[in-house]
């Protein structure tokens, strides 16, 4: 049966060249930046910084430390009477390591938080960024057996005084300072931003850039967006810890409608530059569908047209603003936790290039690469990333409260129920 016709396209606020700029600018900011589980200080004081910039923003910290974002409750009361709050939310941490002790002058202890295979650690380069943001490299050495659910890595240090207790004036490493991978600087080449930590920092991004397109557009009219708020959680990388614990707090309010930011690993049918993906489930769990289905119908009307021509259109029938439509089932992201802890969530993903750093995955996890494992910087298309910001927009201006699927499904009834007559 043939589709039924497209909505018109209603597309969302036209962002300007300078807002885009700064929104680049953002990106190659935040993913910059470096943040583990349960460090996330750096990441967290950007976006404390962003939010004391905004008069109308009201940032608050839960009990768990994830951050909550909104329009200040004097400005909501001139939201749309009876809108159901939605929340963007992504995480603030990224797969890196943590000094536990410092074994001896110029020799570290470090924990490793997050998802990496072994095969990538063996002397492999890293930075330890100090309480000051002084950087000092060194190199992994081997293992170290220690207690807890991390697994320790021994790091002979550049500088062996630069542990604590070397000589009067040197820098000073401390337990608890963050070590990354030595990837080198973000940068973007040919339309891709190369960064440390695109996952998930570039949707942390994305989400502030569409606020702060919202918040100009509540300026002129309140009655142009919804109740946009944004949650910024901690420790993903470890298990979905701070989403569980906003969940557990009831940091949202149990009627929130709430959209997961994700950058999750490209496949060939989920390529990066494709556009945003309106992802319908992970390796756990199937999202929401009416709130998934809802996200869906924006993109559609944004772009003018669905994710994926139908058999009936010829391949330059595609729209020019691309969006996708997928499972991404390579991994978990806390739409999961939401939707098992009673909230109506889905999420909304970019593809991401090089998944934790893991540079030709693919060949190494099928043992077929002819060069030794090596770590690198992530990378997404900026494109994409603008085209989130695109679709954020349009979610915070306007989403479908019902089952869009359900009109569509009522529609083609009332169009062509005559042929069984």
């Amino acid at each position: 049966m043939a589709d039924a016709p497209t909505a018109p396209s209603t597309r969302p606020h036209a962002i300007d060249p300078a807002a885009r700029a700064t929104h680049r600018r953002w990106l190659l900011e935040v993913t910059s930046l470096p943040t583990a589980s349960g460090k996330e200080s750096r990441a967290v004081a950007w976006i404390e910084r962003w939010a004391a910039a905004r008069p109308a923003v009201e940032l608050t910290v839960d009990a768990a430390g994830n951050l909550h974002a909104s329009i200040r409750r004097e400005a909501r009361d001139s939201l749309p009477p009876g809108s159901r709050p939605v929340y963007l939310t992504a995480h603030l941490d990224h797969p890196a390591f943590v000094v536990e002790r410092i074994v001896a002058p110029g020799t570290l202890q470090l924990s490793f938080r997050g998802g990496v295979m072994d095969e990538y650690f063996s002397d492999a380069r890293v930075v330890v960024w100090t309480g000051s943001d002084e950087r000092i490299g060194a190199t992994l050495t081997g293992t170290t057996h220690a207690e807890g659910p991390f697994k320790h890595y021994l790091a002979r240090l550049d500088d062996a005084g630069a542990g604590r207790g070397g000589p009067a004036g040197s820098t000073s490493i401390a337990v608890g300072d963050v070590a990354v991978w030595d990837v080198g600087p973000a940068e973007e080449i040919d339309g891709l931003m190369h960064a440390l930590a695109c996952d998930d920092l570039a949707a942390a991004a994305a989400a502030v850039a569409a606020m702060d397109v919202l918040l100009g557009l509540h300026a002129k009219d309140p009655a142009s967006i919804g109740d946009v708020r944004l949650l910024f959680t901690r420790a993903e990388e470890i298990g979905f810890i701070g989403a569980i614990a906003a969940c557990r707090e009831r940091t949202m309010p149990m009627d929130a409608r709430v959209i997961a930011l994700e950058n999750s690993r490209s496949f060939a049918e989920s390529p990066i530059g494709g556009g945003p993906i309106v992802r319908v489930g992970d390796r756990l769990s199937v999202f929401s569908p009416a709130l998934t289905e809802a996200i869906a119908r924006r993109a559609e009307e944004v772009a003018g047209g669905p994710a994926s021509v139908t058999a009936s259109q010829k391949l330059a029938d595609a729209p020019a603003w691309k969006w996708q439509r997928k499972l991404m089932a390579g991994g978990a992201c806390e739409a999961s936790v939401f939707c098992a802890s009673g909230y109506e969530a889905t999420c909304v993903c970019l593809p991401l290039g090089n998944y934790h750093n893991m540079a030709d995955l693919a060949a190494v996890q099928a043992g077929a690469n002819t060069t030794r494992p090596r770590v690198a910087r992530e990378f997404i298309s900026v494109a994409d990333y603008e085209g989130l910001v695109d679709l954020l927009v349009a979610c915070g201006q306007r989403l479908p409260a019902s089952a869009p699927l359900r009109e569509r499904f009522e529609r083609l009834w009332t169009e062509r129920s005559f042929v069984l007559a």
